[in-house]
């Protein structure tokens, strides 16, 4: 009896063995979720403000994950999360929009919406233009604010770089897909934004996170770039903000890109950052502009 008391407590001890490999496993898991990660997001401007933000909050809450936030434009951003520098490529289009990039080996998490709208020095003396005016400015066929009854000073346009998203979405639905006359060229939306306020006659587009008391927003045909007229789509000018990864994301980049589109962030710096929640919009747009 006592041999078989022995054998069963024997036994008892190499299962609990076996168990203890679960355990372990379930250990080192919990272990990972602790363990350093390093998140590079590279790409929109527009997007910029808001990751930063989510960044700075997350990292608190998670003082081993590492987050840098870079600008450079929504080309940048798609090429390098698609060759694999960087884990996140923020865009203000869809991958399928840029020439270059093959959509198909990048994963879209939408995060927010944002609206652009045409801005110009306080001192020019104009308000409301409709869509043709402002087709006609960037084209270069209207040259001095006095031909829109503003101050007789000439027209300087400023323009996003070619590899810009905000510049895309700007000229896809502001100016109806016309080429834009040749002026100087900022990468930054910052520095845009400052060239304009600073610069008599300048005019420029920017997202509306960026608008403040510095600038004067331009009203298109009557209509007023809001939170609701956005997402009705009566104010036309907008477009997801997009953070790409290439491929399925891992644990640590996962989560980031989950707590993006929680009610902290959403309800939080979306709204006080002036981006619109993805859930307020009450119209949807595919990659191919199409609105439903």
């Amino acid at each position: 009896m006592k041999k078989i008391i022995f054998a069963l407590a024997l036994s008892g001890v190499l299962l609990a063995g076996c168990g203890s490999g679960s355990g372990a496993s379930k250990d080192s898991s919990e272990a990972g979720k602790n363990e350093t990660a390093k998140i590079t997001a590279v790409g929109s401007t527009a997007l910029q403000p808001l990751v930063d933000a989510a960044q700075e909050s997350y990292t608190q809450e998670h003082p081993k994950v590492q987050i840098s936030v870079q600008g450079g434009g929504s080309g940048t951003g798609l090429s390098q999360v698609e060759n694999g520098s960087v884990q996140i490529g923020n865009s203000d289009v869809f991958a399928e929009e840029k020439d270059g990039v093959d959509a198909s080996k990048l994963v879209d998490h939408k995060v927010a919406v944002v609206g652009f709208v045409p801005v110009v020095n306080k001192d020019v003396g104009v308000k409301d233009i409709t869509k043709q005016q402002l087709i006609d400015i960037f084209t270069g066929k209207l040259k001095n604010w006095k031909e829109l009854g503003g101050k007789d000073e000439a027209i300087q346009v400023v323009n996003r770089a070619s590899g810009s998203g905000t510049r895309a979405t700007f000229e896809k639905w502001g100016l109806d897909g016309k080429e834009p006359i040749q002026s100087q060229e900022q990468d930054s939306s910052g520095t845009v934004k400052k060239i304009v306020a600073q610069t008599p006659g300048a005019i420029s587009y920017l997202a509306l996170s960026y608008v403040d008391d510095s600038l004067q927003a331009l009203d298109l045909d009557g209509v007023k770039a809001t939170d609701k007229n956005i997402t009705t789509n009566k104010w036309p000018i907008w477009s997801y903000e997009h953070m790409y990864t290439k491929g399925k994301p891992d644990k640590a980049l996962a989560d980031f890109l989950k707590y993006m589109t929680t009610d902290e962030i959403q309800n939080g710096p979306v709204k006080e950052l002036g981006y619109l929640p993805i859930t307020s919009m009450k119209v949807e747009r595919s990659a191919d502009g199409t609105v439903k």
